[in-house]
């Protein structure tokens, strides 16, 4: 039997870089996923074709995780398709880097929009689902940012600190209900949000990290993949780095 077989899951996010390698994970392991992305087509037909071997296990929807009344018209029509939901992953998240001084208005909202108040609607409109069944896991990809800071990225690193101080709280009110909420810290990971990098700034990064390499995608989908199993049932308000020691 596989390890998600029966299981219901959203990842939002879900068709490049790390969220793509969450999904076909659990794609792989048997379970059926409804990937949220936020406008690249290319991108998705492209994942679809794909995957096209898992059938009706993939159905991806495009959706602004920040536009809560279109969430909440999503998980409306998801309960009533799925009636249960056993797995989200909050994985959507952008950055508009600029050093502070220099940041427009429009720069700091919409990475905060879609990294923390979307992780937010998503996790509101969806718990319901799991509330019902009493069994649930959440998982924020959040980043060492959100402690670290990194100059021209106090947008993205407000986000990430957000992101866990929601987390954390979250995860005290739902885990008499058997649901556990959980962060995974990716740090630097060779994926579309790293392109805009010089090849200076590449090796600069490279040298922080004591693995000497950046991680792949996959490296951080088995680690989201575990705590959205059984075996991590005890552990909860968590924050599980893969960051190759940053």
């Amino acid at each position: 039997m596989l390890e998600f077989e029966g299981k219901k899951a959203i990842v939002t996010g879900a068709t490049r870089g790390i969220g793509r390698a969450i999904t076909e994970a659990l794609l792989a392991r048997g379970a059926t996923v409804a990937g949220i992305y936020g406008g690249n087509h290319e991108a998705a037909e492209a994942m679809v074709g794909d995957n096209s071997r898992y059938g009706g296990q993939l159905r991806l929807i495009r959706l602004d995780v920040a536009d809560y009344a279109a969430v909440a018209d999503f998980c409306t029509g998801l309960e009533a398709e799925w009636d249960t939901l056993d797995i989200l992953v909050n994985n959507a998240g952008i950055r508009r880097d600029a050093v502070l001084a220099m940041m427009g208005e429009e720069q700091w909202r919409r990475v905060l929009d879609v990294n923390l108040t979307g992780g937010f609607n998503m996790a509101k409109l969806a718990l319901p689902l799991m509330l019902k069944q009493k069994y649930g896991r959440i998982v924020f990809i959040t980043s060492p940012m959100g402690h670290l800071g990194f100059a021209g990225q106090a947008n993205y690193a407000a986000s990430k600190a957000g992101q866990i101080g929601l987390m954390k709280s979250l995860s005290k009110e739902v885990a008499k209900r058997k649901i556990t909420v959980n962060g995974v810290s990716p740090g630097f990971i060779a994926t579309e949000l790293l392109d805009d990098l010089s090849e200076t700034q590449v090796k600069e990064y490279k040298k922080m990290v004591p693995a000497n390499r950046f991680g792949t995608p996959t490296e951080v989908a088995e680690a989201v993949l575990f705590l959205a199993g059984d075996r991590a049932a005890y552990i909860n308000g968590a924050v599980l780095e893969v960051t190759g020691g940053l």
